[in-house]
This record gives structure tokens, C-alpha cells and sequence, in this order.
């Protein structure tokens, strides 16, 4: 397993969440995507380390913003 963090900024509410959750849980290999508005706080665990420019793309898509952490 794997563990990488972001930033994300815009997110507000518990729909936002839900956004980024769908859109990042879609990219292969994803097991597990904690994310919370309060913190911007985005943790994806995956079963083999994780390519930054597809979650990066997917978080965009969900209509938002991310940076490793």
C-alpha cells in the first residue's frame, strides 16, 4: 500500500467532498480517499504508489484545486 496527501483549496461543504471523493476513488489502483473540507486535507491510499497528475486531473474534474503535500 501506498499513502499520498494534497491540499486542496474551494472545497466547503460535505458535497465536496463527496466530489473529490468520487472523481479520485475512479483512478486505478485507488483503494481508500479520505478528504475533508474543514481541513483541505486529501489522503489517497493506493495499492501501488500513485501517479500526482492523475489526482491533480481528477480533483480538477470534481471542479477544484490540489498540490502534494
Amino acid at each position: 500500500m501506498s499513502t499520498s496527501e494534497y491540499q486542496v483549496t474551494g472545497m466547503t461543504c460535505g458535497h465536496c467532498e463527496m466530489s473529490v471523493r468520487e472523481e479520485v476513488g475512479g483512478i486505478d489502483g485507488v483503494e481508500h480517499v479520505d478528504v475533508s473540507a474543514a481541513t483541505g486535507k486529501l489522503v489517497v491510499t493506493s495499492t501501488e504508489p500513485i501517479n500526482d497528475a492523475a489526482v491533480l486531473a481528477a480533483v480538477d474534474e470534481a471542479g477544484y484545486t490540489a498540490v502534494p503535500v
